[in-house]
This record gives structure tokens, C-alpha cells and sequence, in this order.
């Protein structure tokens, strides 16, 4: 099986003051094309500046990342966005859809963006598949926190990604509506065949994924089948 992710020998550090802050270190690990991984550890561990840094949204002081087959030290930040762009998609616990856009717009407007000339048709589709049919024309405003995430699913999946990163995806749910958003995220991810990786302190969201690493204090405690 092929690798979509590789890291290697990472390192990253915050000053802070005069103070440096070592935030991860010494991390190697490795994620197969349409493998589901959790990333958990305690708060404050590293988990989603791992993340950041696996995505292309920060850089590390050191070590290696490549990407869907891209060695990320090579690329300038242009390149970086590109290559999210067209291979990653987003999934973060703020939803992140813009205000002034009805339900439809944030869907479709990514697609448009790139000159998709499907793009509302498909982000019909996809609000229809996350149960969002008679939602098309509600702000974020007009819709629950649950509703919002599944906005944010539809659009995270509208480029057909390679990869997925979920940053604590159900962090600002209630439980039963984090447990619907977690079976419609696997759900579509086993349906489009993404690779999926989900930073949470959820160990029964965890449980649902294939591998888990467990980061502490910026180290890999354990990488392990589920």
C-alpha cells in the first residue's frame, strides 16, 4: 500500500519571550492511502500543531514531511496552498463556513473558485448526502451547531480529497449530535475512499479508526491497530 503521509524525525518550537518552547519532537510516523488515524493525547501534547504541520499550514523547525507524494520542505507557501488545494480537505471544531454565505454558497464556492462548472450541482448532492436537503438557502446563523458541522463535511469533501484532516471535529458538539457527525464523516469517508486522519480527545471517536498515536508532552507514547 502506498504512503500518503510520511513524517520524519519532526521537530517544532514556540519563543515565547526569552523562553524557547519545544511544542513536538522525534516525531516519525507513517499513514497509507485510505487508512483511517486518530492523533489523541491530553490537552497541550502537540496534537493540533501535528496536524498543522502534516497539512502544510505551518512549518517545522526541522525533520521531513511528504504529502500525496510532495516532499513539503520543497515547496514555497503558494505551493503549499496549491497542493492543499487540490489534495486536502478540512474538517476543524469551528465549523469555519463564512457568515454571509447561505449553506449552499460555502459548499459550492470552493468548487467555483476553481472553475468547477458543476459546482452547485454538487454541492447539492453532497448537502442531500449529510441530510442538509431543505437547507440549501440557510445562513450558518439559521442553522445548530450539528447542522454547521455538516455543512463543513459537505464542503471538506466537495474537491474529492486525498486526504482529510478533522481537528477535534465534534469539540463543540453535545454528544449525541457529535456521535451522528462522526458516523456520517466515516460514512462518507469509506464512500469516497479518503484518507482520513482526526486529531481528538475523544478515545471512542479514536476507536472508530484503523490505527491510533497517542502523543504526550510532543513525543509518541504508541502507534497502534485498533
Amino acid at each position: 500500500m502506498a504512503k500518503i503521509l510520511n513524517v520524519q524525525n519532526l521537530k517544532k518550537s514556540y519563543s515565547s519571550g526569552s523562553k524557547k518552547l519545544t511544542v513536538l519532537q522525534d516525531i516519525n510516523f507513517d499513514i497509507d492511502e485510505k487508512e483511517t488515524f486518530a492523533i489523541v493525547g491530553p490537552s497541550g501534547s502537540g496534537k493540533t500543531t501535528l496536524l498543522g504541520l502534516c497539512a502544510g499550514l505551518d512549518e517545522a523547525d526541522s525533520g521531513d514531511i511528504e504529502l500525496c507524494g510532495t516532499r513539503l520542505n520543497d515547496l514555497n507557501e503558494d505551493q503549499r496552498a496549491l497542493l492543499r488545494n487540490r489534495k486536502v480537505g478540512f474538517v476543524f471544531q469551528d465549523f469555519q463556513l463564512i457568515p454571509t454565505l447561505t449553506a449552499l454558497e460555502n459548499v459550492a464556492v470552493p468548487l467555483e473558485l476553481r472553475g468547477d462548472k458543476d459546482a452547485v450541482k454538487i454541492g447539492k448532492e453532497l448537502l442531500v448526502k449529510v441530510g442538509l436537503g431543505d437547507r440549501f438557502d440557510h445562513y450558518p446563523s439559521q442553522l445548530s451547531g450539528g447542522e454547521q458541522q455538516r455543512v463543513a463535511l459537505a464542503r471538506a469533501f466537495c474537491n474529492k480529497p486525498e486526504i482529510l484532516f478533522a481537528d477535534e471535529p465534534t469539540g463543540n458538539l453535545d454528544e449525541e449530535t457529535g456521535k451522528k457527525v462522526v458516523d456520517l464523516l466515516i460514512e462518507l469517508n469509506k464512500e469516497s475512499g479518503t484518507t482520513l486522519v482526526i486529531v481528538t480527545h475523544d478515545l471512542e471517536l479514536a476507536q472508530k479508526t484503523q490505527r491510533i498515536l497517542r502523543l504526550k508532552g510532543g513525543r509518541i507514547l504508541e502507534t497502534r491497530k485498533v
